[in-house]
C-alpha cells in the first residue's frame, strides 16, 4: 500500500470522517477523488516572463527546429502513447547523480508538453537543496514552495505561488527559499494533500526531483508521482551508481531512461538537410 494512500487516509480522518472503518474500505481512487478540491482558478495567477538565452540550451525555446527540440517532442510522443495504457500524468524527472543534465531536461520536457500537445503543463522546482530551474527560465528569486510551508496554515493557497510562463499554456512552482530539512516537507500529509490537489488542474505535471544519490527525496517524490524518469549522461554516470540509485527507490515506477550528451551526427547538418526536403 503506497505512502500516498496512507496520507491520504490520515487526511479524511483528521477531517471529521472518525470511523477508521469506512475510510479503510475505500479504494484508492475513491479516497483520491475525496480528498481533492474542486479545480481552482488559475485565470488569476501571477505572471511571469521567461527570459532565456542560447546558453541556457532550454532548446525547445530558443531552437524549435533543431535536433534537439526534435528529440524532445519524440519523447513527448512516447509519453503520450504511454499515458494511453496506464495512468501517466505526473512525473518526477532525476538521476543517479549529480551533473548530468536532470533540470535541463525537465524544462526543455515541460516546455514541449505545453506547446506540442496544447496540455496545461505545470512543472515544478523540486529539488529543494539546490534549486536551479528558476534561472533556466530567466526568473531569478520566485516564492514558491518554501513560503508557503513557512506560512504553516491550512488555508494558505498553493496557487498563489504557481506563476503563469510565457505564451503557452505552462506554469511554474518554484522551490522558494531553500529550507533546512526539505524530507520534512516531501513527508508531510500537508504537502501531499497539497500536491494532490494542484495536479488535478493540470493535464501533465513535471518535476525537477534531486538526483538519487546521496539524498532521499526523488524516493519521498516517486511515492507522490505517477512515474519517473532517469536521465543517464554518457560518460558522467557511474555503472555501479546507476544500479544502486534503482535499487534504493522504494517504488521507482520508471517510465523511461534518457541518455543524454549521447554521441550523434552533426546538428547543423542534420536541421539544414531536414527543413530543405520539408520546406514549402
Amino acid at each position: 500500500m503506497s505512502r500516498l494512500y496512507e496520507t491520504l487516509r490520515r487526511m479524511e480522518m483528521q477531517r471529521g470522517k472518525t470511523d477508521p472503518i469506512e475510510i479503510a474500505s475505500l479504494q484508492p481512487l475513491e479516497l483520491l477523488k475525496s480528498a481533492m478540491a474542486e479545480p481552482a482558478e488559475m485565470e488569476g495567477a501571477p505572471t511571469a516572463k521567461v527570459e532565456v538565452t542560447l546558453k541556457t540550451r532550454l532548446v525547445a525555446l530558443t531552437d524549435p527546429r533543431g535536433l534537439g527540440a526534435e528529440k524532445f517532442r519524440a519523447l513527448v510522443t512516447r509519453l503520450e502513447n504511454q499515458r494511453k495504457e496506464r495512468e501517466l500524468k505526473s512525473l518526477q524527472i532525476t538521476s543517479a547523480v549529480s551533473n548530468e543534465g536532470k533540470t535541463l531536461m525537465a524544462g526543455n520536457l515541460a516546455v514541449t508538453l505545453a506547446k506540442h500537445t496544447g496540455s496545461r503543463v505545470l512543472v515544478v522546482e523540486g529539488d529543494l537543496h539546490r534549486p536551479t530551474l528558476a534561472s533556466l527560465f530567466g526568473l531569478g528569486h520566485v516564492k514558491g514552495i518554501g513560503e508557503w510551508w513557512s506560512a504553516r496554515e491550512e488555508k494558505e493557497r498553493i496557487a498563489q505561488y504557481v506563476y503563469r510562463l510565457t505564451e503557452i499554456p505552462l506554469w511554474f512552482l518554484a522551490a522558494g527559499v531553500v529550507s533546512d530539512q526539505p524530507s520534512q516537507i516531501l513527508q508531510s500529509a500537508r504537502f501531499a494533500e497539497t500536491f494532490v490537489r494542484l495536479a488535478s488542474w493540470f493535464d501533465w505535471v513535471v518535476v525537477d526531483s534531486t538526483p538519487i544519490l546521496p539524498m532521499i527525496d526523488a524516493n519521498l517524490w516517486s511515492r507522490l508521482v505517477d512515474g519517473t524518469l532517469l536521465v543517464v549522461r554518457e560518460g558522467v554516470t557511474p555503472i555501479d551508481a546507476l544500479k544502486k540509485s534503482i535499487a534504493s527507490l522504494d517504488n521507482p515506477k520508471l517510465v523511461g531512461m534518457v541518455l543524454n550528451e549521447a554521441s550523434e551526427f552533426d546538428r547543423t547538418n542534420y536541421a539544414d538537410q531536414y527543413y530543405a526536403l520539408h520546406r514549402t
